[in-house]
């Protein structure tokens, strides 16, 4: 068939006039004919020969309509596609494609039965900036990509949750409609980064807060791990002050990609290119006419209905205190959420994550992508975490319900979250007693930032490449059967895999506090809340020659009656990943950082050694760590880190106690291996 394309228009308020100023531009051109519209209200202005009707098959049946395109409210989707394309449709359907994933397929289903061509209408997919990207992650202009990070921040009066019955609604009537800002104003941000990546979502972690007086979600984060081993962050909000433009960060190990995907412009290497976008209609009338490949067709946004079907599970978003808020007279405002969602994209980062204060409470675990929709109602159970009180951030100094400042162990466990160590009246260092992470990390109390003596920081925390690496902390792999590391758990003969079997530690007292350093009691939970292990750990700030040294050591107490093993994935036949127990994460690209010991240097020759000290460096610090009983785990050239292996080569069995000490020398510039053999030495004697 030749000729202009007849196309019927379902719902042309809101959105639907863009599509009826779209179709008066192609009709004009010649590519197709407005054959009727469909809507529950009239429409003015309609053409001359324009058939309307309240009744979209029958709409279609009488005008002959080789196509149509949906417009109406979300949950009214399924229903529509399945009897349109039924009714001999091709179409195109605005996003969200479905307001549940049984309901996408369902539209599945009946493409495939009747062999017609649905596109959805996910516009920044259309542009030529997506395959730019991806052209230049194959090139490897970037190195191995570590994470995409997406952010977007838009201003939403009053009047944006009134214009319908079911704007910000979660249900309306008993049927989903999930009207929240991932899954509808904002989802673009989340398409495009799943389109940029190009992987399948395994699991998905949703975050999901209200300002407004609505049902939904208006500021939410959400955490996808791709079956690539990619991880993708969204941070958005309908509560800035302006319009923000949405954009992605495309993480590489030698460099980073910024793609606006509004205005279809690609930063990379401090040059900008705007990209052309295509026309979804004008593609689909191309498929239909000619053959040509739909850009968007339903099967590729598949990974996006598995973050729409997290949200729509999880629980109800949680509210916003007036107090975070400029409550004004037409909108309320979030003061510097642009520059929140901005941090989330540059530290691949969740609210709860980057100590925002009115996202203090626990997220849910992760839904597994690979089973939905039966397995993702697990994103909707919280996981039990006792309440913290206070977040104190980085650099402050922990404060009393009055204010003032305090350093007993009384105060310190009821204050707030966090507790610093100084040396010599310096903080050098911050330590979270109570941190909010998803359970997916493993959460345990962490130090972090961690600092030289002129303020250098030298730890990471959640970095885009391991998101469980927590600064320095105590993490094992496997104890006991449960994953105290974060992450995925490496499965022999298998490979790594989400099993679920995260355990967790929890900060119970200080047993001693002061500023130099303390002693506290933690408990260590497994997957199921039990208690498998207690521990005392000791904590020093040590001032040494013009740097100091952290005193680490713990003992770890088995409570289970039984054997205790401590597993790494060496054991498990994954060879050379002997991690687990003291490890420390530190920041930088591994190009600027160089491993040494007494007698060698370089990683392959340092890995799996039994030096009594080890050397990570570089041109401004250098961390010398040191201990006596196993051999090294580090890496340079994946991503920095260090830390004494429990379990190398074979599990270590933990009958009543185990107990490690490690001594990290934290100094400025870069050592040379006779300075850091005798700082090493004084650290611990």
């Amino acid at each position: 068939m030749t000729g202009p394309v007849r196309v019927v228009l379902a719902g042309a308020h809101g959105h639907g006039w863009w599509h009826l100023e779209n179709l008066r531009r192609l009709s004009a051109a010649g590519t197709v004919e407005l054959a009727g519209v469909c809507d529950v209200r009239p429409v003015e202005g309609l053409p001359d020969g324009v058939a309307f009707s309240g009744d979209l098959v029958e709409l279609i049946g009488r005008t002959g309509a080789e196509a149509a395109i949906l417009c109406t409210p979300i949950h009214t989707h399924a229903d529509l596609a399945v009897r349109a394309l039924r009714a001999g449709a091709h179409l195109l359907l605005e996003k969200p494609p479905a307001a549940a994933y049984d309901d996408y397929e369902r539209i599945a289903a009946a493409v495939r039965e009747t062999g017609l061509a649905c596109q959805v209408g996910f516009q920044s997919l259309g542009s030529e900036a997506v395959p730019a990207v991806r052209k230049l992650v194959r090139d490897g202009a970037i190195g191995r990509v570590t994470g995409i990070g997406a952010a977007g921040a838009w201003a939403r009066p009053y009047s944006y949750y009134s214009r319908v019955p079911w704007a910000g609604k979660r249900r309306a009537d008993g049927v989903d409609v999930v009207d929240g800002v991932l899954t509808n104003p904002l989802a673009h941000a989340v398409a495009t980064a799943i389109a940029v990546s190009g992987a399948g979502v395994e699991s998905v972690e949703v975050e999901l807060y209200r300002a407004n007086a609505i049902e939904a979600d208006d500021t939410s984060s959400a955490r996808l791990r791709m079956d690539d081993g990619t991880t993708i962050t969204v941070a958005v909000s309908l509560c800035a002050d302006r319009r923000h433009e949405p954009y992605l960060i495309v993480h590489g190990e030698t460099g980073r990609i910024r793609l606006t995907y509004t205005e279809d412009r690609v930063e990379f290497g401090g040059a900008s290119a705007t990209h052309p976008r295509a026309d979804l209609l004008e593609n689909l009338v191309a498929h239909i006419r000619g053959g040509a490949d739909l850009l968007v067709p339903l099967e590729r946004t598949a990974g996006f209905m598995r973050v729409l079907e997290a949200v729509r599970l999880a629980p109800e978003p949680r509210v916003i205190p007036d107090a975070f808020q400029e409550v004004g007279a037409e909108q309320r405002v979030l003061p510097g959420i642009a520059g929140i969602t901005a941090a989330s994209a540059e530290r691949m980062a969740l609210y709860s994550e980057l100590g925002v204060p009115w996202a203090l409470d626990a997220v849910a675990p992760p839904a597994s992508a690979s089973s939905v929709p039966a397995s993702v109602p697990a994103s909707s159970v919280p996981v039990p975490v006792p309440a913290p009180a206070v977040i104190v951030p980085a650099g402050a100094a922990v404060t009393s319900a009055s204010g003032a400042a305090t350093g007993s162990a009384g105060s310190a466990d009821t204050a707030g979250s966090a507790v610093g160590l100084h040396v010599g009246g310096v903080r050098v260092a911050e330590y979270v007693i109570r941190p909010r992470l998803p359970v997916t990390s493993s959460p345990r109390p962490y130090l972090h930032p961690v600092r030289t003596l002129s303020g250098t920081v030298v730890t990471e925390f959640a970095p885009a490449d391991h998101v469980h690496h927590l600064g320095v902390s105590v993490a094992v792999s496997d104890l006991g059967g449960g994953n105290f590391w974060g992450g995925r758990t490496y499965v022999r003969d298998r490979g790594p895999a989400w099993l679920g079997d995260h355990g967790s530690q929890h900060h119970l007292a200080f047993l001693r506090h002061d500023p130099a350093g303390f002693t506290e009691t933690l408990s260590w939970r497994g997957p199921g809340g039990t208690e498998i292990a207690r521990e005392e750990r000791e904590v020093r700030a040590v001032e040494l020659d013009g740097c100091w040294a952290l005193d680490l050591s713990f003992t770890l107490t088995n409570l289970t009656g039984a054997p205790l093993p401590v597993r790494s994935s060496a054991t498990k036949g994954r060879a050379g990943a002997g991690y687990g127990g003291f490890f420390w994460r530190a920041p930088g690209r591994t190009a600027d950082r160089e491993v040494f010991t007494e007698d060698a240097e370089g990683e392959e020759r340092v890995h799996g050694s039994t030096a009594p000290w080890l050397a990570l460096a570089s041109p401004g610090w250098t961390l010398v760590f040191a201990q006596r009983s196993d051999p090294w785990f580090v890496r340079t050239a994946e991503y920095p880190g260090a830390g004494p292996a429990l379990a190398w080569e074979k599990p270590l069995i933990i009958e009543d106690a185990l107990t490690r000490r490690v001594v990290t020398v934290v100094a400025d510039g870069r050592l040379d291996r006779v300075t850091a053999a005798a700082l090493a030495e004084k650290a611990m004697t």
